[in-house]
């Protein structure tokens, strides 16, 4: 039915439907599932990321001992009154974390895109919510909307990090969850797809460089620096701001970019901050003084 933004933007429009019911069309036409089985599907999508936020609220440290604990320090410090941002931004950051947490800790968490940006989209809807006050079904409308602008992403440049660098796992996440915040909020196609533009151009060129190549030091951190980004995108584009280069642009840019990258920056572990000093020494740690001198 589309194969990029501005398709999908112009199906949606012109059909007066929201992005999210346009992507469950698409889904139907692709796997030949009824319309309910697509929707118990992500429904139980869903679950699994509540039950994610849920477990890193609860408090997990990662088998390498890297992270965890993080997302119980910023519910603590919400809990303070003391902070300077928004607390709507803050319990998306910390609900991101939370997922990447579980996800560092081998829990189970829902991709989207992938594992290393699993907290973003999750850590958004869920803080969202207690502003917003959704249904169940636009809570999985929110799933679907994320989920169109993630398809356009994969089919047209990369959700890998060893393909395309970190801007496209956390870009492309913060991206998503940018859009289908827009239309949980009541904000037209148009603004979803602006809201992921100014996500994804101000994550161009962010690198892939895994500590340890292990999915934990800067992942956890990038989700929440993603979740702000797509917080703040969202608003700016409820708010008429227009991105000046389009949405197909921007991610044509991204992929691009991806190319031109350095294969050290693309989740090989041998640049970036996977080739600091600490960063060795915390690999030396972790595998051994070997693994860390082959790199």
């Amino acid at each position: 039915m589309f194969r990029n933004v501005a398709e999908l933007v112009e199906i949606a429009t012109t059909r007066n439907l929201p992005i999210s019911e346009i992507m469950i069309e698409q889904e139907m036409q692709v796997t030949g599932k009824t319309r309910q089985e697509i929707i118990g599907q992500m429904e139980t999508n869903l679950q699994v990321m509540e039950q994610a936020v849920e477990r890193g609220l609860n408090g997990v440290v990662s088998h390498s001992g890297l992270t965890g604990g993080d997302a119980v320090l910023l519910q603590n410090y919400i809990k303070k009154g003391q902070f300077l941002s928004g607390e709507i931004i803050l319990d998306a950051v910390s609900k991101a974390v939370a997922t990447n947490e579980v996800n560092a800790a081998m829990g189970m968490i829902c991709a989207t895109p992938t594992a290393g940006s699993a907290g973003v989209v999750p850590g958004t809807l869920f803080a969202v919510q207690n502003k917003l006050n959704p249904t169940r079904e636009q809570m999985i409308a929110f799933l679907f909307t994320s989920g169109a602008f993630g398809f356009v992403v994969a089919n047209n440049a990369s959700i890998s990090g060893a393909a395309g660098g970190c801007q496209a796992e956390v870009g492309s996440a913060a991206g998503m969850a940018a859009a289908a915040i827009v239309e949980m909020a009541g904000g037209t196609p148009e603004q979803s797809a602006h809201a992921m533009a100014i996500t994804l151009k101000n994550m161009l060129g962010l690198v892939c460089d895994p500590v340890a190549g292990l999915v934990e030091v800067p992942c956890v951190k990038r989700n929440a620096m993603g979740a702000a980004n797509a917080m703040i995108a969202a608003d700016m584009a409820l708010a008429g701001i227009k991105s000046r280069i389009p949405c197909d642009e921007v991610i044509d840019s991204m992929y691009r970019i991806g190319q031109a990258m350095p294969t050290a920056l693309k989740e090989t572990a041998r640049g970036g901050l996977a080739a600091t000093p600490t960063g060795r020494r915390l690999e030396a740690e972790i595998f051994g003084s070997a693994a860390a001198a082959n790199k």
